[in-house]
């Protein structure tokens, strides 16, 4: 390509733009606000609140432009109860919430309640590109969602005298990266770990030689976007930053109690790789939760039925681990329901989904569950207060 000058660049910055707007619409352009982190020198509290000025601005004028500010926000909460007060800070443990790549802090409330509940300080952060709009990961890099989980950390250890990371999926891999390089964390809570994906995802972002005049070549999917906590749409440099952060992963031993909940049916990550990274995973108190529909008899491993016949559930799936049946979103009567294995190709089946009938299945989304028929992707696990509940003993035999 020839050297552009100033005037032919932003002439074609124009046309780009122009493009994104006419054949892919606002949502699928970046807001230029949301793509780097942006909390340097911020204390916590002052953090959300730019957060939530950014999300007011970029969600004004939907009808739920208030849930979506609440469900998307970065959020922190105090202990409950008798919690047990630090030796020199305000609170004896803490937890950093870490959300998935296309999700949003809504998805940790849950668990956010249990830590607040067990005595544990809880900050959540928001990762750079996501809670706006899908057009606001196609320029992120996964090293802007490090710096935001290390300075969670940081802020975190200002007033907890240990660290914990929670983290689900991609917020996993951060977790597990960011402990590697900071001997303050003492434990780690993983859902769903993103250790490994398809390696395919490696040429995503070849998409960048022609997609500046063929806008529709950086998505893999472009949807409707009806769920206010977590992106339909799903941009090809989303799945480069991905792969690009499991690579960075660190491969040896590692010497801290981590918690574990995966599923073998996940059709998002390889969830062998957790088996993998358990076996490394040294520490006595280590554990492991493991959702099949086969049983399975490993050392440290907590095997649980992801079947649940009466409930029309036919697995577990990537999306369910840290939600509880009673959310009012994602929940077993909850308002959303994931139908987007449907499309483009089969609106009917699309609709059937939705219509929420009762010969709808639950599940993660494979070959052998749509065979049963119309089949929903699962978004809450109902084995929820057993999580909980393997998670507290875990908990009390921390050293």
């Amino acid at each position: 390509m020839p050297y552009l000058g100033a005037d032919d660049s932003a002439g074609l910055l124009r046309e780009y733009d122009g493009k994104m707007m006419e054949i892919l619409g606002l949502r699928h352009r970046p807001s230029g606000v949301n793509t780097c982190f942006a909390g340097a020198g911020l204390s916590f509290a002052e953090y959300v609140q730019r957060a939530q000025d950014m999300l007011r601005l970029l969600h004004s004028g939907k009808n739920e432009q208030e849930k979506c500010v609440a469900g998307n926000a970065p959020f922190e909460l105090l202990p409950g109860g008798n919690f047990e007060k630090g030796r020199n800070k305000p609170f004896r443990r803490g937890v950093l919430l870490i959300h998935g790549l296309s999700d949003s802090p809504y998805h940790m409330r849950h668990l956010a309640e249990f830590f607040r509940r067990n005595g544990f300080r809880v900050m959540a952060v928001l990762l750079p590109g996501h809670g706006t709009q899908p057009g606001d990961l196609l320029h992120v890099r996964w090293q802007e969602w490090a710096k935001t989980v290390a300075y969670g950390a940081d802020c975190l250890s200002a007033e907890a005298d240990e660290l914990y990371l929670a983290g689900f999926s991609a917020g996993a891999a951060l977790s597990v990266l960011h402990a590697s390089r900071d001997k303050r964390v003492r434990g780690l809570f993983l859902f769903s770990p993103a250790f490994e994906i398809n390696s395919r995802a490696r040429w995503a972002n070849l998409h960048k030689l022609y997609s500046w005049l063929l806008p529709r070549t950086a998505w893999l999917s472009r949807m409707q976007d009806r769920d206010l906590y977590k992106y339909e749409s799903f941009c090809k440099n989303a799945a480069a930053q991905m792969y690009a952060l499991t690579q960075a992963l660190p491969q040896g031993e590692v010497d801290i109690p981590v918690f574990a909940v995966a599923s073998a049916d996940d059709a998002t990550v390889n969830s062998a790789a957790t088996l993998r990274f358990m076996r490394r995973a040294r520490h006595a108190c280590s554990r492991l939760v493991w959702y099949a529909t086969e049983k399975t008899d490993l050392p440290k491993v907590e095997w649980v039925n992801s079947a649940v016949p009466e409930q029309r559930i036919l697995s577990s799936a990537h999306t369910a681990i840290v939600v509880s049946p009673e959310d009012e979103h994602y929940g077993a009567a909850g308002g959303y329901g994931n139908c987007l294995h449907y499309l483009p190709n089969n609106p009917a089946g699309y609709a059937a989904c939705r219509a929420r009938a009762a010969e709808v299945w639950q599940g993660e989304v494979h070959e052998r569950n749509l065979k049963h028929g119309v089949l929903r992707r699962l978004m809450y696990n109902p084995h929820y207060a057993a999580m909980e509940a393997s998670m507290r003993k875990f908990i009390e035999g921390l050293p």
